[in-house]
């Protein structure tokens, strides 16, 4: 990894720590309501309208560098892999490969040999005992 993705990852964290929470208007008070946002959009909605207290917006100035999103801190991006014939599509110097949760012991035992013979950085090994 270069300095300037170094740099970059340094910047996502620090904006990560300073971005607020997003919730949805409302969505503490009422059970059918889900805390997960969703935009006001109501005529006099308070959040709408940016009162003090009523929670932040999402907006532009509060996304990470284009050059390092949605890459994982180790600066691989994530391929989520469910068989071993997944496996030949992943670019190993770019891309690291997480096994699903769905994938039992056996079959992740196997994923794991493949990917050390071709090279491949895995995000969640099986622990070692």
């Amino acid at each position: 990894m270069d300095d300037k993705t170094k740099r970059l990852f340094k910047v996502r964290k620090i904006q990560k720590l300073k971005k607020p929470v997003f919730r949805r208007t409302d969505g503490h008070k009422y059970k059918r309501l889900d805390e997960n946002w969703r935009r006001p959009r109501g005529i006099q909605g308070k959040q709408r309208r940016h009162y003090k207290g009523k929670g932040c917006i999402v907006q532009v100035g509060y996304g990470s560098p284009a050059a390092v999103k949605g890459l994982h801190p180790s600066g691989y991006a994530e391929v989520l892999v469910c068989n071993i014939s997944q496996l030949d599509n992943v670019n190993a110097e770019v891309e690291a490969i997480r096994i699903a949760a769905k994938v039992g012991g056996r079959k992740k035992a196997l994923i794991e040999a493949k990917a050390a013979e071709l090279s491949i950085k895995i995000l969640n090994p099986t622990r070692g005992e």
